[in-house]
């Protein structure tokens, strides 16, 4: 972590009124005003950095650049901020940062674009702190994703704020009092001067500390200093969720102004235009304002949702023919098996290669081959997808929930032909995202539909809209050659799949002890739109993974859990965290007739998470009763907040595993709403048991995805185990109909 202070990427820049903005993004030439007024311009606010802010009562506000969707960010960088300033855990707030270029996210980008660079030279680093900062602006990199906010934006960002505005304040007390700066200590919020028994609150000495020189390297705490950071504290969201004061994106209203509500429809096949409609009995239902065609989508402008949502049914549109009409899914399943066909076991883009992966698998004792299927997957969040606009004056103004608000803003400034300078973009808190929220189709369809009606509007899709008009998880096919030595270790792993949705390395295994290695992409094309679904492909290859490890365990006569302990003899944070989940589990005590248990392990977004996974025959399904999960994030931040993380992504991870595939037929997506999209219900849900090891308090890894990825494969191991039936194409339902 000093290495990271010496950074030098904290800029500084003073402010009309004497406030100081210090942070990642403000470099010399910024609107610093602009960031004043929009941050911290109440009567007695100090803007001491540009991500604390400091009032006369003493109250501390995090002003975080991160969105709020459930998973507990703004609690945690708050409470990762408070320790480094010793503030007053019970007068520290939260403050979502506003949708301007000051407060990109250049660790963010960095990590996901050029992680290598993470370790250069000190003299190099205000070269490509510079650099990723003016990156992250042309790419409008504020973005919550990734399971990034806490390793990226927490560590780099947040802790060195704090600390770097306690030193202001500490100084500013010194200079008052004249006394040294050593001599002051700084604890809740208060700065004390033993010696002369003086006294102060950080409120008393905020605007004085805006006027201290800003210092580059701040002393950052050592794990035995933390006072909140690894504690559980409770989250700062929770109390305005429960008592309804929290806004989300579809609460919102346009000050002054009264809303027109709005209904849409896309062709179902995407890239088809819509070429006419039939609107004459849909005007003459009650309250329905306005029927627009606007090419790629219908829109039916109401009194109300439900008014325009009914005479949207009853438009009649009609829709260009594309390349996708006609394809299904066994269509689209058989271009998959042929682009592997084609690749065959050596073809294809090469992704990583160590030994002589087909030689081995040649002369190996034993061999194994198999494929594995996984389906389109949607996001199904919550909330609706909503988005209210109002056009005005040259400008345009949207509310909503959104993952990406400055890419939102951009799309939107482009898709009217207007200036980023000119559309706001207020940010609420998202009813689940998931990764949907990180696209901008729909602010951008609520903007078109504000210019063509001129006054506000809040768009709703229907739950059948957002089911059909996703971006999808991808479907993937993968298949795997593996061979086995004559004591049943492997001696090559070979593997072949054809979707790739970022170079992530989810389909790495060099934890395991393979000597020879050969991994490889070989894609096919599809017409649906794909994007990043939680874990992203880490959700695909965890299952075609850990699913295969497990069937070459098993070839080998060897017990799962131990064959994957012998293979980890030099990956020691692996194999602790396996060896904590077995030992949570009774891996290995006995278990009544037609119960069994499974086990995976996958590392993603930095985090090594193992599971086991105990599924009992019930009415011949199977039922998952309890599921045990042991994770090393490096060092965990907020105990409670990472347990629910862990939790919340085993159960969607299992919703995904039992259930959801969005199929195709002519060329559209067959399923509609939750009644053929299912998702697991309470009385499904098993019992979650979650432990952490803290590995590492260097490196941090992310909470909010890495648990999703074991708990397909760890269900359908159990599976095998229970019944002796090897699950190798998901969702799990369609072989228990």
């Amino acid at each position: 972590m000093n290495k990271w202070s010496r950074r030098g990427f904290i800029g500084a820049g003073v402010l009309t009124g004497g406030a100081l903005v210090v942070g990642v993004a403000i470099r010399p030439g910024n609107a610093v005003d602009k960031l004043r007024g929009s941050v911290a311009g109440g009567e007695g606010e100090q803007l001491v950095n540009a991500w604390v802010k400091i009032d006369r009562d003493n109250t501390v506000t995090a002003i975080v650049p991160h969105c709020e969707m459930g998973q507990g960010a703004h609690t945690t960088l708050a409470q990762m901020l408070a320790d480094e300033l010793d503030a007053d855990w019970a007068k520290v707030s939260v403050m979502q940062a506003p949708a301007d270029g000051n407060y990109v996210v250049p660790d963010a980008a960095r990590d996901f674009v050029a992680a290598w660079s993470l370790d250069a030279p000190k003299w190099l680093e205000p070269t490509y702190n510079g650099l990723f900062t003016q990156i992250s602006k042309l790419g409008d990199v504020l973005v919550t994703g990734g399971s990034s906010s806490v390793r990226t934006t927490g560590q780099h960002t947040m802790r060195l704020a704090g600390a770097a505005a306690r030193q202001m304040l500490v100084a500013a007390a010194a200079a008052r009092w004249n006394v040294p700066a050593s001599e002051i200590v700084a604890e809740n919020s208060t700065l004390v001067h033993k010696a002369s028994n003086k006294r102060g609150t950080y409120g008393e000495f905020a605007e004085a500390a805006s006027q201290e020189s800003m210092p580059q390297t701040p002393p950052l705490k050592d794990v035995s200093q933390y006072k909140l950071m690894g504690k559980g504290l409770q989250r700062l969201d929770i109390p305005a969720k429960v008592n309804g004061e929290a806004l989300f994106g579809i609460d919102a209203q346009v000050p002054g102004q009264k809303l027109q509500y709005v209904a849409v429809k896309a062709p179902p096949v995407p890239g088809a235009k819509v070429e006419a409609i039939n609107s004459a009995t849909a005007k003459t239902m009650p309250g329905v304002r306005e029927i627009l065609n606007m090419g790629d989508f219908v829109a039916v402008v109401a009194d109300g949702y439900w008014q325009a949502q009914m005479a949207l049914n009853m438009v009649e549109p009609r829709y260009s023919r594309t390349e996708g009409d006609g394809l299904d899914s066994a269509k689209l399943s058989a271009r998959f098996a042929k682009a592997l066909d084609d690749a065959g076991d050596t073809g294809g883009t090469s992704l990583a290669a160590e030994g002589d992966a087909p030689g081995a698998f040649a002369g190996a004792a034993k061999k194994l081959e198999a494929e594995y299927k996984v389906p389109f997957v949607a996001h199904a969040a919550m909330e609706p997808i909503n988005c209210t606009a109002w056009v005005h004056d040259g400008k345009c103004e949207i509310w909503t929930s959104t993952q990406v608000p400055l890419m939102a803003r951009s799309a939107v400034a482009k898709a009217l032909e207007i200036s980023n300078d000119d559309v706001t973009v207020n940010q609420l808190y998202l009813g689940g995202a998931f990764g949907r929220r990180l696209e901008s189709d729909y602010p951008v369809q609520a903007a078109r539909v504000a210019k063509a009606t001129g006054y506000p509007i809040k768009m709703i899709w229907s739950r059948e809209e957002d089911t059909r008009q996703d971006f999808y998880r991808p479907a993937d096919t993968s298949r795997f050659w593996g061979g086995l030595d004559g004591s049943g270790k492997p001696v090559s792993w070979n593997n072949a799949f054809t979707q790739l949705n970022g170079p992530d390395g989810s389909w790495d295994v060099s934890h395991y002890d393979v000597p020879n290695r050969s991994i490889r992409h070989a894609p096919a094309d599809m017409h649906l739109r794909f994007g990043s679904l939680r874990s992203v492909d880490h959700s695909q290859q965890g299952f075609f993974v850990e699913s295969f490890v497990d069937e070459l365990a098993h070839s080998a006569g060897q017990d799962p859990f131990e064959y994957r302990r012998a293979l980890l003899s030099k990956s020691p944070r692996h194999k602790a965290v396996l060896e904590k989940v077995a030992q949570m589990s009774g891996w290995g005590t006995p278990l009544p007739e037609g119960t069994g248990r499974g086990i995976a392990l996958v590392k993603s977004f930095g985090t090594i998470v193992a599971e086991v996974a105990e599924v009992m025959l019930q009415d011949g399904k199977p039922r998952v009763t309890k599921v045990w999960c042991c994770a090393d994030a490096g060092y965990v931040m907020n105990p409670d907040g990472f347990a629910a993380q862990m939790e919340g992504g085993i159960i969607y991870g299992l919703t995904t595993a039992l259930y959801s595939g969005i199929t195709l037929k002519d060329g559209g997506v067959e399923q509609s709403n939750f009644h053929d999209y299912r998702m697991v219900r309470m009385e499904e849900a098993p019992t979650v048991m979650v432990d952490v090891i803290n590995g590492d308090s260097k490196v941090l890894g992310g909470a909010g995805e890495p648990s999703l990825p074991p708990l397909a494969p760890a269900v359908t191991n159990a599976i095998f185990a229970a019944t002796g039936k090897r699950i190798r194409e998901l969702p799990i339902a369609k072989h228990f109909t």
